[in-house]
């Protein structure tokens, strides 16, 4: 009874930490869909995958949200055509670089600081890396979930150079016969509110839709992302307190005394802990003194790109098969930098 006590004290400390930033995400997605062109804001991004990789990596300054708030927007900027490297330079890299999570940083290590010059070196390269990596699929649409192939626009353009919205057989069916949540629009025209929120409808009618409608429309969307990732979101954070409870801690720390086993120790305890990245830094002061440099910075560049919280949130978005290919490669190169200050600069 005191460890299932324990589990849900954890599992409410979880959900309390991080349903308001993945409540920040879900309306910064549903602003991305109602109130920003999104054929001037796709236009305006790099094709170059390296340039591209580069602009969502940094993008995360302007939309400081953690690991439960950077999904939705990524979603959402898949579902507008964003290039891969964009999305995926976001979604890895929003968690860590963004001026709440690096103030915290600086406040935990000031005595420190190359703590802080190397997370943020650390989790810009393993994203770019990572973003131009997937952006030799030029297609992302196999390794996508298929509510969200179904509404991103087509890779070839259309009359007038827009970008085509793929069909289905679903969209074939009649409207009504469809499963989903519906407003009327125009008469006689029901509006299907599915977890694409009639991305290719808005596209047409937002210019000239009234304030009033589109912010209805905002507020159905919000609930809806929310209510889908939510939901995810609390699964996760149920699995990671089960597997705190589960497994003492003891196991992990008594691995952190040499080079190699420190950063493994470090990098599995960032992705059971699930801790939000704006508060991290301050879990990992508690073990400045007993850990390398090298295994601190692997907990604090590794947890915010992959720890349960957030691959259950991206299994939303991605087929288990891409996300294989983040965790590994995330995994790989996380391991290989930090070894690097270890064995060179501690």
């Amino acid at each position: 009874m005191n460890q299932l006590n324990t589990a849900f004290t954890l599992f409410l400390s979880l959900l309390v930490e991080a349903i308001p930033f993945l409540l920040l995400g879900v309306l910064l997605s549903s602003l991305l869909l109602l109130f920003v062109d999104e054929r001037k804001l796709i236009s305006a991004m790099p094709r170059n995958p390296v340039l591209g990789a580069i602009v969502g990596s940094c993008a995360g300054m302007f939309f400081p949200v953690c690991e439960c708030g950077n999904v939705p927007v990524a979603r959402r900027l898949l579902l507008q055509g964003a290039p891969t490297p964009v999305a995926i330079g976001f979604l890895l890299a929003a968690p860590t670089i963004n001026p709440i999570v690096i103030w915290s940083t600086w406040v935990a290590f000031r005595d420190q600081p190359e703590i802080v010059v190397l997370r943020v070196l650390f989790s810009l390269g393993i994203a770019i890396f990572i973003g131009c990596v997937f952006s030799v699929q030029t297609d992302l649409r196999p390794l996508l979930k298929p509510a969200i192939t179904r509404s991103m626009p087509r890779p070839e353009k259309g009359g007038g150079g827009d970008l085509r919205y793929a069909s289905s057989k679903q969209e074939q069916t009649p409207m009504l016969l469809q499963s989903g949540s519906y407003l009327l629009g125009q008469p006689g025209a029901p509006l299907r509110m599915d977890t694409t929120v009639l991305q290719a409808s808005l596209a047409a009618t937002k210019p000239t839709k009234p304030l009033p409608d589109r912010l209805r429309l905002f507020l159905e969307n919000t609930i809806q992302e929310l209510r889908e990732l939510g939901g995810v979101l609390i699964l996760g954070s149920a699995i990671a307190a089960l597997i705190q409870v589960l497994v003492p801690r003891e196991i992990i720390l008594s691995l952190g005394q040499g080079p190699i086993t420190s950063i493994i120790a470090m990098m599995l305890l960032g992705a059971v802990v699930s801790i939000c990245s704006t508060v991290d830094s301050f879990f990992a002061l508690a073990f400045a003194s007993t850990f390398t440099s090298g295994s601190l910075l692997a907990f604090l560049v590794f947890g915010p790109m992959i720890d349960l919280k957030a691959l259950g949130l991206m299994f939303s978005v991605f087929k288990p098969r891409a996300i294989i290919y983040l965790f590994a490669l995330a995994t790989l190169l996380t391991f290989l930098f930090t070894l690097f200050v270890n064995l060179h600069i501690s």
